[in-house]
């Protein structure tokens, strides 16, 4: 089977990297808009960190993918089938494409057996599939707003409630979700891009040395591509020790009320709507601060993930044409001095 190609490798796009860092770090982040021009590196860059992650323990046999110590009901009563039996298996990538229905989506009634039998089987669909892993949308903006809608609603509650077809389904469908889009080809309708934890722009390399060095990558990535891996093992097994480690930090990572308020006029100052982007510029920051080994949230843990938690939020100002980035790069600079 083919390496995949090593995270460590991309070159550049740090901002896209680093958010994908945090929301492997805090999946309540609600997941990771990327938008950006063709061939910049965003799918191979969500791959990349999903087959750097490490197996994860399931019961044995779940087709939900169940973890041994969670207590969510699962519709296969697994922990009763499979007994103590676990079984380690990769983190889960799931590809949802453009064309795919609801029923393929979020599961349906096993048709062949229910024919055959005469037993009403639920057949798990995609959402089951990606649980405990990355559910990447390319395309999202052309993705029918239906699916959108549903896809973001089990992204954020965690489980996915089937009834149809006289029958009632739920199960756990806990997974970072990932979309991507070129704004040439349309834009996602605020109230749908405002449920994304986390939003990214990708632009096309314009320094000769980076676009240099990614054709190179490139092109001995497709001639080795295991001795190509091989050359960033090290820094690989760094990334994956400092995303355990952050994980396990997470939890104690102290946010004090001077933090809160900050936020809080951060937020006032670019003219947020509503609660959520406060709540993605706290768990972004905590993330952000774990992630650099550190016990509390500081201003500039802050500042360096406005931007991302905000610039999707924010209502456009016809009167100020530099666009939602540099607007909250002039509150911060205002709120945190350098």
């Amino acid at each position: 089977m083919k390496a995949p190609f090593p995270f460590s490798a991309i070159v550049g796009q740090s901002e896209m990297k680093q958010a994908l860092l945090m929301a492997a770090v805090e999946p309540r982040l609600g997941g990771v808009m990327v938008f950006g021009d063709r061939g910049t590196g965003k799918s191979t860059a969500v791959r990349a960190l999903a087959a750097l992650l490490p197996p994860m323990t399931i019961v044995a046999g779940c087709r939900y993918g169940c973890a041994p110590a969670d207590t969510t009901p699962c519709p296969d009563d697994c922990r009763r089938t499979a007994g103590r039996k676990t079984a380690q298996v990769p983190v889960p990538f799931v590809d949802l494409p453009l064309g795919a229905t609801e029923d393929r989506v979020v599961g349906s009634l096993d048709l062949e057996r229910a024919l055959a039998t005469g037993e009403k089987r639920f057949e798990p669909g995609l959402l089951a599939k990606a649980n405990r892993g990355f559910l990447y949308i390319d395309e999202i903006n052309l993705l029918e707003d239906h699916l959108v809608d549903l896809l973001l609603d089990v992204a954020v509650s965690g489980q996915n409630l089937v009834e149809r077809e006289g029958l009632s389904i739920r199960h756990a469908a806990r997974f970072i979700l990932v979309g991507s889009g070129n704004p040439e080809e349309g834009e996602l309708r605020p109230q749908l891009l405002d449920r994304f934890g986390l939003s990214v722009d990708v632009r096309t390399p314009t320094d000769l040395a980076d676009r240099i060095e990614i054709v190179k990558r490139c092109d001995r990535f497709d001639r080795d591509p295991d001795g190509f891996a091989a050359t960033f093992a090290a820094e690989e097994s760094a990334t994956v020790a400092g995303i355990a480690k952050a994980r396990k930090r997470l939890p104690d990572v102290q946010v004090g009320d001077a933090m809160l308020e900050l936020g809080s006029r951060l937020c006032q100052a670019v003219g947020a709507d509503g609660l959520r982007g406060e709540l993605t510029l706290l768990r972004a920051a905590r993330a952000t601060a774990a992630l650099a080994g550190k016990k509390a949230v500081a201003p500039a843990h802050v500042g360096a993930v406005a931007a991302l938690a905000l610039r999707h939020r924010l209502r456009r100002n016809v009167l100020d044409d530099t666009g939602s980035t540099a607007r909250i790069a002039r509150a911060v600079a205002e709120l945190i001095p350098a």
